[in-house]
């Protein structure tokens, strides 16, 4: 069997994987070499495989019930509330229209067709109610904590952690609450974390491939190391962050940012396999090919996305050229509608970037507030004392996009943590949640003076998750620790995922809209802030 020799003080894991290279397995009784090559460049993932997707399903169901519960509840006398007023009508004309909007009461659609025509799959399964709004963004929420759980246990190489981080998710207010609503960003946080995920499979796979180079002898047959071959993992992922650019355009931030993370996966990857010259050889090996993937790839499918738009005669913009763009001309050799595509993405792009009215918003907030959730909002209120169930007559009902303070209050000790271990002990584990996590948060510092609101953070959740999924397990310990130390270590996890869960039920009426008493509606409110 492989023996692995653990990484120095101060060295990366890559370095550690490394030093096992530079030393043969020993060889058992009889000569033969038994080597599993994945465990060359990196340690091996779980082998309980049945436990881990009887724990994924089980999760799943569990989040299923929990962000279906109710989904109908609430609406204004009927119709959609708060942005779901923008997003809901739309999705029906684009179910109406085969696709497209055509509304010119809009005059401006401010975000690309995708997210729209997902809520339009269930208004065409529901019709045009509550359940109808809210059920593929329900269903969104679900497929993000699968996804967590198999992310997770893929980083830790733990399926109990796994299983951890699918509990966090599901009881996370953000994003319980953004799946239970008909807005786009919950779609825009599926694609991102599909995304990730599959990128995280491609480096696991790029390592097995290097293991096998190692093992037969021909890694250093180039001082480049070899080629790696298509990968079609990391092919996936850009697609899926392609998706996202369909649903969103901030999903180009996470465009770039994996992007980079990606080709430094693959330059510690050949350094840990013994590539004579680790860089130079991802310059040019992989540095195109990744080119290729991460600016062509979701660029082609971000405008794959408006096809229903091309094959319209009153999509929004459409038919711009030979009226507000003139034919032919410097620019003439574009096909027409990609040109018109092109000047609505321009105006859309102007709109977004003055979005800055004189009268500020009740809800607007600043970045710096997101990671605490310092300034939740309101999506719906009922207090006139109509309100039925609270057993009084002036009961109360309404939502609150609110972070579980459990979790969200941790979010700047779980940043400088997570900055300590990725550049002081060069862990890729949490630098790859950093950036995740920073792709959905510093971008937004560049321009201040737009209007901004919490539910952009709804990105950020997953990457809060797993960063505290590693820390739990760094507390949990090794399974080499001492009985004492595991136990003590399980404790200690066992109470922090219990008040999360208790603090998420607690808010669990200001989540969902529930009738309430006055008394306890105030309660729930911890800030000033949050009033």
């Amino acid at each position: 069997m492989s023996v692995l020799v653990p990484p120095a003080a101060g060295r990366s894991t890559d370095e550690g994987w490394l030093a096992a290279e530079k030393a043969p397995p020993p060889e058992p009784p009889g000569g033969a070499v038994v080597h599993d090559p994945a465990e060359r460049l990196g340690p091996p993932m779980p082998t309980d495989r049945l436990r881990g997707w009887l724990v994924t399903l089980s999760l799943a169901l569990l989040g299923g019930l929990v962000r279906f519960w109710n989904l109908a509840h609430p609406t204004d006398k009927g119709t959609p509330v708060f942005d779901e007023k923008h997003y809901v009508p739309q999705a029906w004309q684009v179910l109406r229209n085969g696709g497209y909007e055509d509304n010119p009461g809009f005059r401006l659609i401010v975000h690309p067709p995708l997210g729209k025509q997902l809520i339009g799959f269930g208004e065409w399964l529901f019709g045009y109610n509550g359940l109808g709004w809210r059920f593929t963004a329900a269903i969104a929420g679900v497929v993000c904590i699968i996804l967590i759980v198999r992310i997770a246990r893929r980083l830790t190489r733990s399926t109990l952690l796994g299983a951890l981080a699918g509990v966090l998710l599901v009881a996370d207010g953000v994003s319980h609450v953004q799946s239970r609503v008909g807005m786009l960003d919950i779609f825009l946080t599926v694609f991102i974390v599909a995304g990730f995920g599959a990128l995280l499979v491609d480096r696991d796979l790029v390592r097995n491939r290097l293991a096998v180079a190692v093992r037969e002898g021909w890694i250093n047959a180039s001082e480049y190391g070899p080629r790696l071959g298509f990968r079609w993992w990391r092919f996936a992922g850009v697609l899926l962050l392609g998706l996202g650019l369909g649903v969103k355009w901030s999903a180009a931030f996470f465009v770039l940012a994996f992007a980079a993370l990606s080709v430094f996966w693959d330059v510690t990857a050949r350094r840990a396999a013994g590539v004579r010259r680790p860089w130079r050889g991802t310059i040019a090996r992989d540095l195109f090919p990744a080119f290729a993937a991460f600016a062509v790839v979701p660029v082609l499918v971000y405008f794959g996305t408006w096809w229903a738009w091309y094959a319209s005669e009153t999509g929004v913009d459409r038919h711009l050229v030979g009226g507000t763009l003139p034919e032919g001309g410097t620019w003439g050799f574009i096909p027409d509608a990609l040109r018109a595509l092109l000047y609505n993405n321009g105006e859309v792009l102007t709109f977004h970037n003055n979005l800055s009215p004189t009268e500020k918003h009740p809800y607007e907030s600043k970045p710096w507030a997101w990671p605490m959730g310092l300034k939740p909002m309101l999506y719906y209120l009922e207090s006139n004392g109509v309100v039925p169930g609270c057993g009084r007559t002036d009961c109360m009902a309404g939502v609150k996009l609110i972070g579980t303070p459990a979790m969200w209050w941790l979010a700047f000790p779980m940043l400088g943590w997570a900055v300590w271990r990725a550049f002081g002990k060069l862990d890729w584990r949490y630098a790859a949640v950093l950036v995740g996590y920073c792709a959905g948060w510093l971008p937004w510092f560049t321009n201040l003076d737009r209007q901004m609101y919490y539910f952009y953070a709804t990105p950020m959740a997953p990457f809060m998750v797993l960063g505290l999924v590693l820390i739990l397990g760094e507390i949990l310990g090794k399974a080499t620790d001492g009985v004492e130390r595991r136990k003590t270590g399980l404790l200690v996890v066992a109470l922090y995922v219990g008040l999360v869960i208790a603090n998420f039920v607690w808010l669990w009426p200001i989540l969902n809209g529930d009738s309430v008493t006055p008394w306890r509606w105030q309660a729930e409110v911890w800030l000033p802030s949050w009033n």
